[in-house]
């Protein structure tokens, strides 16, 4: 089949671009002497989990336990989940997948601590620990390396568990800042005897800076393996080096300069870049998509000095494509414009 046949909305991904996007960054990883745990928030498909740890990644990161459940149901068998988890539910399926695979979490406060130690006791087999830190992201994490100190103390004091080491998700051109950060916080680590085994670093509008976080020892991006409308903003590539579009057709056009496309803010989300519209049209560049309605795109021609007519397919690169991949069930493999797989999403919805 080919691209054009496709019913829309649609994803399609070319797996050419993919393959060269997941070279670069192992190969930029390496260059740096940092290892590679790449986020699969972005793509959900154990398909591309297995071929990024092929070329190198250590493990992989998973947001939430569900993701990790799936990954961890495809054979993966090194998963980091960042985030805090809390509640009983929650903790008795972490450790069911603590029982599977090699895991690791984060904690950034002594509540959740607590709730990892109460439910993990087997000192033989201990829950690896990563403190969550601010360096400026103003999300979560501890507000200072004193309080990382005291929660790694903590972290120590129950035998089921071990300190991992840190991690953050550090606030975009700010890489000298948050090194400096991590470096004092590492500092006074050793200054109170506590070995950290481990620093890692999200964030993939920075993962090409010229300058990196040098006191990290691993690194975390995620949408780097598609890109999007918004990392070539931030200047993580170009539109050519994003490999996943959503394919619509042009349902309408009422008026000379306006066309309405299938596709609103359930196929391509409602996150903006610092580009205009809501997503970049491949075959109509100066065309914009000003608005969403949830089932409509609609778009702006009076720029375009070609107009698309009722029935023609276009393809819309995303603005912001992870949760993009959230939204469909199914996506579609392509080679020279030619369908050669379909998958299904495997951790899409996979929110708790």
């Amino acid at each position: 089949m080919r691209v054009e046949d496709l019913d829309t909305p649609a994803v399609v991904i070319d797996r050419r671009i993919v393959e060269a996007n997941l070279r670069r960054a192992q190969d930029h990883a390496d260059r740096q002497g940092k290892k590679l745990r790449p986020h699969i928030k972005t793509h959900k498909l154990p398909l591309f989990a297995k071929r990024q740890l092929e070329l190198g990644a250590i493990g992989i990161t998973c947001q939430k336990i569900g993701e990790a459940e799936v990954m961890a149901d495809a054979g993966i068998g090194d998963i980091f989940i960042p985030y805090n988890i809390i509640g009983t539910a929650k903790l008795e399926r972490l450790k069911a997948l603590h029982e599977r695979i090699t895991l690791s979490v984060t904690a950034d406060s002594a509540e959740t601590v607590d709730g990892y130690g109460a439910s993990f006791t087997d000192d033989a087999h201990p829950l690896s620990v990563l403190i969550e830190c601010d360096t400026g992201g103003g999300r979560c994490g501890v507000q200072s390396a004193v309080d990382a100190v005291a929660l790694a103390k903590r972290i120590a004091s129950y035998p089921g568990l071990h300190f991992g080491g840190l991690m953050t998700y550090p606030p975009r051109q700010k890489v000298s800042e948050v090194d400096t950060w991590l470096r004092d916080a590492l500092a006074l680590f050793e200054a109170e005897g506590i070995v950290v085994e481990r620093v890692s670093v999200g964030n993939s509008p920075d993962f090409y800076a010229p300058q990196g976080v040098d006191a990290a020892t691993e690194l975390r991006p995620g949408t780097y393996i598609y890109s999007d409308r918004m990392q070539v903003a931030f200047g993580h590539g170009t539109l050519e080096n994003c490999a996943l579009t959503v394919l619509a057709t042009v349902v309408s056009r009422p008026t000379t300069d306006r066309a309405i496309l299938d596709t609103g803010s359930k196929s391509l989300a409602a996150d903006l870049s610092p580009a205009p519209g809501h997503g970049h049209i491949v075959e109509y560049p100066d065309a914009v998509i000003t608005m969403l309605n949830e089932e409509h795109g609609i778009v702006d021609l009076s720029r375009s000095a070609k107009k698309p007519t009722i029935g023609d397919k276009v393809r819309v690169i995303p603005n912001h494509v992870c949760v993009v991949s959230n939204l469909f069930d199914v996506v579609h493999l392509v080679e020279d414009g030619e369908v050669v797989e379909l998958l299904p999403v495997a951790a899409r919805g996979k929110l708790s």
